[in-house]
């Protein structure tokens, strides 16, 4: 894993960015946040201020004079910046646009031309579109169903052709439905287990949209970070581009999801065990079924997950709980 590295991370204020770079600055590294505010947040990386090893560029990934300030001196680059959610993608195509491709681009030119050797991204489980089989392969796609998708569709492509025209290394992580401490709970486009875990803490009835059939490979973070951090040394003998999953290889519906939420929230508000989801119309862009093979993350990284679901969801539930007390004080 990377150790004594000057390291980029850009979207470190985050969710997935600040768990990442919490765990690059106890593995020794110099760690750089490049981050705009505009999903990130100041208080998820107030922790870092006091370590002389991070330091922080407020900047946007569009403007490329700041990537290139962003990646002077650095061993190591981790992207990821993304202006996330299909339902925000859908309204607003430009914007995702502009930040998920223009920025990708931006950022992928600047640690090349600043001789970076290996550039590690977020893809997206959103990638595989309208495909039915089941546990996704990294090389079987479907047709995109979101904005969005088509985004990180598109990084994959720039990825690969950037690594067979000047040799740089890249490696897309594509993250199936990350969670965990310090994801955002409020907002319309907040992810499902941050919103249903605040909903229900504030006694409110969370809503499923669909039938709550629908299933997901949900991933606890730590999973994602050690997945990243592995990718940092990885050996990559087959090819210069690689494109690989980071899940857990299993899947629970919505409706399971949820109720394992309400019982493990109950353990701190026995009143919430009471509450029932409500359902709703499906949303568009929506995938139907989501769980991934991770033979290949297996056998390029050495990963393999640790945290399950039911585990991440005891331990989000917990960290989520105290974080409201503490707001309740």
């Amino acid at each position: 894993m990377p150790t004594n590295k000057n390291i980029l991370v850009t979207g470190g204020a985050g969710f997935i960015g600040s768990n990442l770079i919490e765990a690059l600055l106890q593995n020794n590294n110099t760690v750089t946040c490049l981050d705009n505010f505009s999903t990130g947040y100041r208080k998820n990386i107030d922790r870092f201020f006091d370590n002389p090893h991070f330091s922080l560029i407020e900047g946007d990934i569009r403007d490329l004079d700041t990537c290139r300030q962003a990646v002077e001196g650095k061993d190591l680059v981790y992207h990821e910046a993304a202006l996330g959610s299909v339902p925000r993608s859908i309204e607003n195509p430009v914007l995702s646009t502009h930040v998920n491709i223009l920025g990708f681009v931006n950022m992928l030119t600047a640690a090349k031309d600043a001789k970076i050797p290996r550039f590690i991204y977020a893809s997206s489980s959103s990638t595989y579109g309208d495909a039915t089989y089941s546990p996704k392969v990294e090389d079987k796609k479907g047709f995109p169903l979101s904005p969005y998708a088509v985004t990180k569709h598109v990084n994959d492509m720039f990825a690969r052709n950037f690594t067979a025209l000047f040799g740089i290394e890249t490696i897309g992580l594509c993250y199936f439905n990350v969670f965990g401490p310090y994801q955002d709970p409020n907002g319309a486009y907040a992810a499902v287990i941050p919103k249903f875990i605040n909903l229900l803490l504030e006694h409110k009835q969370p809503t499923i949209y669909g039938d709550g059939k629908q299933s997901r490979d949900f991933t606890f973070v730590k999973n994602v970070v050690n997945a990243n951090l592995l990718a940092g040394d990885a050996q990559l003998i087959e090819n210069k581009h690689e494109h690989i999953n980071v899940a857990c290889n299993e899947s629970i519906d919505l409706t399971s999801l949820t109720n394992e939420i309400i019982q493990s929230l109950a353990k701190y508000d026995p009143a919430i065990a009471s509450i029932q989801p409500a359902y709703a119309d499906a949303r568009k862009g929506d995938i139907r079924d989501s769980m991934a093979s991770i033979e290949k993350a297996k056998r390029i990284l050495g990963y393999s997950p640790k945290i399950f679901v039911k585990e991440g969801v005891e331990k989000t539930t917990e960290w989520f709980f105290q974080q409201f007390s503490e707001k309740a004080k």
